[in-house]
């Protein structure tokens, strides 16, 4: 487990400190709900390499390896296994609210959409390692609410094959459900109010 204080400080993560997050064990001491990680098979990377801070602006790189028995190539397709691009797109947003709790931002991560999304490659059984490398342009806290926005570059073995622009994520207080399948107050769905943070 890592104090809060060493969670916020980290420059990169391993796997088993992203599966820990994932079951919210991480770390002893937050002050609150520290925003959840995607927990396999959702959860779209290996590693962190890097996390960079600075100011309004920052970085954040992971790397995917790449298996061969991978769920998503036994039904993407059958007779055609290719990476599915919308979990490119998952990794990223993945990875701007990993990025919001690492600046401090305590609540439900959610993410609030994209720009242009540009595919000129793709992801196959055979392929090693993926990239995903995210410059964030903003990240703002404002009454209790955080957003980040970022672009990304997604490359496999090093060759770029897909851009994500102006992908945005927000974290919100009281949005949790942690009594599923339990019918409770957050067990539905509805807007969020972010206008305060709207970009």
């Amino acid at each position: 487990m890592l104090t809060y204080s060493d969670f916020l400080a980290k420059t990169n993560m391993n796997k088993s400190e992203l599966l820990a997050w994932g079951k919210q064990s991480l770390v002893d001491d937050a002050p609150g709900l520290i925003p959840s990680l995607p927990t396999p098979p959702m959860l779209m990377f290996d590693r962190i390499t890097l996390i960079e801070h600075n100011k309004k602006r920052g970085r954040i790189v992971a790397e995917q390896d790449i298996n061969l028995d991978a769920w998503f190539f036994m039904c993407h397709f059958g007779n055609d296994p290719v990476q599915p691009g919308c979990l490119g797109v998952d990794a990223v947003w993945q990875l701007l609210g990993m990025y919001c709790a690492l600046r401090g931002a305590l609540g439900s991560g959610r993410a609030l959409g994209c720009g242009e999304v540009d595919f000129f490659g793709q992801i196959r059984p055979h392929d090693t390692i993926v990239t995903y490398d995210v410059s964030i342009r903003r990240y703002s806290q404002i009454q209790g609410q955080n957003l980040v926005i970022g672009n990304a570059s997604v490359l496999v073995d090093g060759t770029p094959i897909y851009t994500v622009n102006d992908a945005r994520v927000g974290v919100f207080p009281d949005l949790q459900y942690p009594d599923y399948p339990a019918k409770s107050k957050n067990s539905t769905g509805g807007l969020m109010n972010r206008q305060e943070n709207t970009p």
